[in-house]
């Protein structure tokens, strides 16, 4: 597996999740994902820096392109310092909210993605990395 180009990004204000789009959909296009592909990639980064604001209380994002012939992708790794995730298999379940959101954004990113992982440690933070192909 070979990495074309790494960038990290900060995830503090609401304008941080319009970089981290921005910056997830330049990454697609480089990779030359379709525009549905784009679209989920997109929309699942879109998920994940808002949990990363709103429930981690701001991190940052690593947005790594990749080649691993003959398929291409783009992997993206959110990380925060917040208080964590006490149970991940139920905070996974669609319609599990912690807060006052419609709890589709880890179960949604995950279903947009090719490859999901998550890691929580109570107290210490979470991290999210999800990764699309071409």
């Amino acid at each position: 597996m070979t990495v074309v180009s790494s960038a990290v990004l900060p995830i503090r204000t609401q304008e941080d999740i319009v970089r981290v789009r921005q910056a997830a959909r330049e990454a697609g296009v480089a990779q030359g994902f379709s525009l549905v592909d784009q679209t989920k990639l997109v929309t699942a980064a879109s998920e994940l820096a808002r949990n990363t604001l709103d429930y981690g209380g701001g991190g940052e994002v690593e947005i790594v392109r990749l080649n691993e012939p003959p398929r291409r992708g783009v992997r993206l790794t959110f990380s925060d310092q917040g208080p964590g995730i006490a149970d991940i298999e139920q905070a996974l379940k669609d319609g599990y909210t912690s807060g006052g959101g419609l709890g589709l954004g880890l179960s949604g990113a995950k279903r947009l993605s090719n490859d999901f992982s998550i890691k929580s440690k109570v107290g210490e933070g979470t991290q999210v990395m999800i990764a699309r192909w071409r």
